[in-house]
């Protein structure tokens, strides 16, 4: 994950809270689990999406190995990919537009416990 802050920001003084603070507020995922089916197109946009980002995540192909299809199954109701597994929170037969919303709504939540 990428986080940076803006190039103005690093001029302020000690003493000046940035107002766009939430640029630094990103927090990297512990394990990050992306459940596959080769010839899936979704499942290649979401391969695209996280790796355009920089992402570190374990693909794994649910054709190829039966219990991880069983594990997904189990994870996500369902049979359907792309599945991902970001530290417990899951998100099922996804597209790019509600991966990308699932993932700021992660860190805007890492942020608030970050924060406490």
């Amino acid at each position: 994950m990428r986080c940076s802050l803006p190039s103005n920001t690093a001029r302020r003084s000690a003493v000046e809270k940035p107002a766009d603070i939430q640029h630094c507020m990103c927090v990297k995922p512990k394990r990050v689990r992306l459940f596959i089916k080769p010839y899936c197109g979704w499942c290649h946009k979401a391969i695209r999406w996280l790796d355009e980002r920089g992402l570190d995540y374990e693909r794994i192909d649910v054709i190829a190995d039966e219990a991880a299809f069983d594990e997904m199954i189990r994870l996500s109701g369902q049979d359907l990919a792309p599945v991902i597994d970001v530290d417990g929170e899951i998100l099922a037969d996804f597209g790019p537009d509600q991966l990308a919303d699932f993932w700021n709504r992660l860190e805007r939540k890492n942020a608030r416990t970050e924060a406490r």
